[in-house]
């Protein structure tokens, strides 16, 4: 009794509104995708040239290498710049600040990135249950029309198209997940090139704390 009015309920919803789904969801997709490629140009850090400018900055004091990257917005600048300005709190303390500053930056460049993974893995799935709906509707279809005088070739041919009909949620579903699962991992890969270049700055700050604290410790002997 209550597969039947499930199933009634089903059918009179129909599989088009999972296709409305489905198109909603791949509109915010794409427009997470531009904002998050946006984001990533608006925060770019040229971290080849920025290492040598800082490494001369160093050796000026801190206020020069606060100089070279305060203009830059980027995780790796930002997550250096925490460092330099706690180098007078010695190397354990520098080191600290710079991985709380990480994953500050990390939640800022993860933002989004959470909705794209869950559409990528479960789009398959919405298209699928309209499929399913849809395939129900047709043999629901095809049990009414057994009742009356139509021709089996007829019937035949209904049960076929509904069928198909119904089949194309599920390509649209695959058809949203594909591209959101590759833009996932493409941004993924710039954010761990991204803390790949912020570690390779935050070395260079922690080896300058390191060196001019082996040179304030006095000789022993």
């Amino acid at each position: 009794m209550i597969v039947e009015q499930l199933a009634h309920i089903l059918d009179q919803l129909g599989a088009e509104w999972v296709l409305y789904v489905l198109m909603v969801l791949s509109i915010a997709s794409v427009a997470i995708v531009i904002e998050r490629l946006i984001f990533l140009q608006r925060n770019k850090v040229p971290v080849g040239q920025l290492q040598g400018d800082l490494l001369k900055a160093l050796d000026s004091g801190r206020e020069a290498a606060e100089k070279v990257l305060t203009p830059y917005s980027g995780m790796e600048a930002q997550v250096a710049l925490s460092g330099v300005r706690e180098m007078h709190r010695g190397a354990a303390a520098t080191e600290e600040v710079m991985a709380a500053r990480q994953a500050v930056e990390r939640l800022r460049y993860d933002r989004f990135l959470g909705f794209l993974g869950s559409l990528g893995a479960n789009a398959p799935f919405i298209g699928l249950l309209g499929t399913v709906i849809g395939i129900m509707g047709a043999f629901a279809d095809l049990q009414l029309s057994m009742g009356g005088a139509a021709a089996d070739a007829n019937r035949t041919q209904a049960i076929m198209g509904s069928i198909s009909e119904a089949l194309v949620a599920t390509a649209v579903g695959l058809f949203v997940a594909i591209p959101a699962v590759w833009a996932y991992n493409q941004l993924k890969g710039s954010i761990k090139v991204a803390q790949g270049n912020t570690a390779a700055l935050g070395s260079i700050v922690l080896a300058h704390v390191k060196s001019e604290g082996a040179d304030a410790e006095p000789d022993k002997g």
